[in-house]
């Protein structure tokens, strides 16, 4: 096992030892409090503020990329080209607006809770996807649909068997990137009621407990590089396949 692989390993059973068994890392956090004040977060279950962080963002990110991918599949057609610009202007559109301005128009509209912090990493996930299915799709070599053309395929066989597949590193790429995005990003979603890791934090802020913030934070950064390492490899083994240097995709 190489140690790249070790550290991942590590890092792994430490996140899951520390959300599933916090008070056994109290000691760590004893110094940062005042007295009396708890060393581990006390208002809920770290396991499952996780897990439905984790849920939030894949449920956004799942939606974000079913309709980046599609949309981005649209332009480079023939048909779709000309609404290119309007595209990226609407897929923009979640870059310009701060999260937190989302969440301000979503809540009147939907309700606190879950779905305005869904709305925010929705929209704030769709530029770099859409951004990597465009370069990947215009990438693909013209003499491999040529070639995919002249065995007889028909436009949906292309685009399913030939564009789609060889373009799939970028588009992991900008996957990986919304993803690292959204675990950030969704703290702020339990300014509006919505369940995660953000609780923590918040909890922290308004009762002076740096342990607090620390927690909460640390859980989603060791997520971010958890995640992000994870889809990396994924994202080699695919442009390894395909012949392609590493660095062609990341």
């Amino acid at each position: 096992m190489t140690l790249p692989s070790v550290v991942r390993l590590l890092g792994l059973l430490l996140l899951v030892a520390f959300i599933t068994m916090p008070q056994a890392f109290a000691f760590i956090f004893e110094p940062l409090i005042t007295r009396g004040a708890p060393a581990i977060y006390n208002q809920g279950s770290l396991l499952a503020l996780t897990l439905q962080h984790l849920r939030t963002v894949f449920l956004a990110t799942l939606a974000s990329t079913a309709l980046a991918v599609s949309l981005g599949i649209f332009v480079t057609r023939p048909s779709g080209a000309e609404f290119l610009p309007l595209s990226r202007s609407l897929v923009n559109i979640g870059q310009t607006f701060p999260p937190i301005a989302v969440l301000a128009i979503a809540v009147p509209l939907v309700g606190f809770g879950e779905k305005p912090t869904f709305i925010a990493l929705f929209l704030y996930g769709l530029l770099p996807i859409f951004e990597n299915t465009l370069t990947g799709l215009t990438q693909v070599p013209a003499q491999a649909i040529e070639a995919a053309r002249g065995m007889g395929m028909n436009a949906w066989q292309r685009l399913s068997q030939v564009e789609l597949p060889l373009a799939f590193p970028v588009i992991l790429a900008g996957i990986r990137l919304s993803v690292i995005i959204s675990l950030g990003t969704a703290t702020i979603g339990s300014t509006v009621a919505a369940k995660g890791l953000g609780e923590v934090i918040i909890a922290g802020l308004q009762s002076n407990n740096i342990a607090f913030v620390l927690q909460g934070g640390l859980v989603v950064a060791l997520l971010a590089v958890l995640i992000h390492d994870g889809l990396g490899l994924v994202e080699r083994a695919a442009a390894r396949r395909l012949g392609r240097a590493p660095d062609e995709v990341s």
